[in-house]
């Protein structure tokens, strides 16, 4: 899942980029409303976190453009006030959730899942194909009766696999969905994790190579 992190606090928008990268979350991070805008423009995000006090571009606005988008994305507005008129605000801008400051990093993930499975219904609490499983939410993932020890990446990596069994995905997605705006373009790291992560599945191997297309589970 690819999150975007709009956030004036540079060091909140670390902290909370640090906690939810270790969830598996794949996170750019925006210090003003205009690149939040910029970057919501460019990259298709699952989620979007808005601090509701940006500058350049305040966050009601900000939220007003995407949520007015032909596709808009989801939004968690985060505001330094808890008060019922603030929330009630933010819910007719178009936000889709709404936290106060301070928060618990493990709710701030417990709720932008909540976001995706809201956005997707079809899409179950634990994924399984065969004898493959894996739980978001626990951020568990196994084969059989063996529990899987998965990195951050390589987590996300078969959960991108397993959300759409069969279908193929190529490298450039899974580089826009499960890393962020740090990864150089030109990095192996695609095919590195996807090394590991088979290494780690065993036999019989699950993942699959499509020639110039990318990968399936098959």
């Amino acid at each position: 899942m690819r999150v975007l992190v709009a956030e004036d606090d540079r060091q909140l928008a670390d902290a909370i980029a640090r906690g939810l990268r270790r969830e598996s979350f794949a996170v750019d991070l925006a210090h003003d409303g205009s690149a939040a805008l910029s970057k919501a423009a460019t990259v298709s995000y699952d989620v979007v976190v808005l601090d509701r006090d940006l500058p350049l571009v305040h966050g009601d606005e900000v939220c007003r453009k995407l949520s007015a988008a032909d596709d808009p994305v989801r939004i968690l507005m985060l505001t330094a006030s808890g008060a019922v008129e603030e929330r009630v605000e933010g819910f007719m801008l178009g936000a889709d959730d709404y936290m106060a400051k301070p928060f618990a990093m493990k709710e701030l993930a417990v709720r932008l899942r909540a976001l995706m499975r809201r956005a997707s219904r079809s899409r179950p609490l634990r994924l399984e194909w065969r004898d493959l499983w894996l739980d978001p939410g626990r951020r568990t993932a196994g084969r059989g009766d063996r529990v899987l020890e998965l990195t951050n990446r390589e987590f996300a990596v078969l959960e991108e696999l397993m959300s759409d069994p069969g279908q193929v995905v190529s490298a450039e997605e899974l580089m826009e969905r499960v890393w962020d705006d740090r990864l150089d373009p030109f990095s192996n790291a695609v095919r590195v994790t996807i090394l590991t992560l088979r290494r780690k599945l065993g036999g019989p191997p699950v993942i699959g190579t499509v020639t110039r297309a990318g990968y399936r589970l098959e």
